[in-house]
């Protein structure tokens, strides 16, 4: 997958489609809407196309969207659309140069255009539910994607960790569906006042709308995710008529480097191989009383 589909790209694509089918629902020919809009037709193609070059100017958008009689809730999230391009485009941009891998770069922005996130983790609380002091112990350890000595570089990827969270609770926010292994919840990271903040903070998570998390209890036995390792599969909105407009993308994750797979054979890979995890977790009610009971247990140490 190239480099180059980002966030903020497949938000601008995602825009461009919404803003032709109003056109197209108004009955209006590109040239029309053009000349209506004073407008060259080539900009007005770009402008759909969502290419780079194009700002969505929240007057212009306005304009288009009165011409193509668009209906308050279409007007009320294309503008949000278009100030997401403008304001928040690219914003963990100002982490680059300080430590940030240019493999994790890619990640950050498709993890922000996704409407479904599914992730399990073997080993660690996924990097989306951490708190911060629990995030400061794992970027402290040693063959990790910054340097031990580069504290600078160590402090602002933590706090990309602790600002990457807020997608959560965003507009038009993903559906992050989450299965820990036990293990992640056994294994104390940090001591036990950071393990009880930490597995809070993942119960208080998980009563976000958007978010549900499942524990894979040691007496599941054996499971296809043993083979697997860790992984997150992402999945992108889809456009008006329910076609696949960005194909999902499977995230593999190493010390040096990163894999990101997007070929059909491979996302039914894997999704069989979350299949199979899910149908071995705890449900959602027995993994919070688990984790709540973990807690307790590390509260007590």
């Amino acid at each position: 997958m190239s480099q180059a589909v980002t966030g903020s790209t497949m938000l601008r694509r995602q825009l461009g489609r919404k803003l032709e089918s109003l056109r197209k629902a108004a009955g209006l020919t590109m040239e029309k809407a053009a000349e209506e809009l004073d407008r060259a037709r080539a900009t007005l193609y770009r402008i759909e196309s969502g290419a780079e070059n194009v700002r969505f100017r929240a007057a212009d958008v306005k304009e288009m969207l009165k011409l193509y009689g668009a209906s308050e809730e279409d007007t009320e999230l294309v503008l949000a659309m278009a100030s997401a391009t403008r304001e928040n485009k690219n914003w963990w941009h100002d982490y680059i140069g300080s430590g940030l891998p240019r493999w994790f770069q890619l990640y950050i922005g498709l993890e922000a255009a996704a409407s479904s996130i599914r992730q399990y983790q073997a080993e660690l609380v996924p990097g989306l539910l951490q708190t911060r002091a629990y995030a400061e112990q794992l970027f402290r350890m040693p063959g990790g994607a910054i340097e031990a000595g580069d504290r600078e570089g160590q402090e602002r990827a933590i706090q990309l960790r602790v600002e990457r969270q807020a997608l959560l609770t965003r507009f038009s926010a993903p559906q992050l569906s989450v299965i820990i292994n036990e293990a992640v919840l056994r294994r104390p990271v940090g001591g036990a006042t950071i393990m009880t903040e930490q597995l809070h903070q993942i119960l208080k998570a998980a009563e976000l709308p958007n978010v549900t998390v499942q524990v894979l209890a040691f007496s599941s036995g054996l499971h296809a995710g043993a083979m697997a390792g860790a992984f997150s599969i992402l999945e992108f909105p889809r456009d008006s008529s329910g076609k696949e407009v960005e194909p999902p993308v499977t995230y593999l994750e190493a010390a040096t480097g990163a894999i990101y797979l997007d070929k059909p054979h491979e996302t039914d890979a894997y999704n069989t191989i979350w299949t199979d995890i899910a149908s071995r977790a705890l449900s959602e009610s027995k993994s919070k009383s688990l984790i709540q009971h973990v807690a307790e247990e590390y509260s007590r140490a």
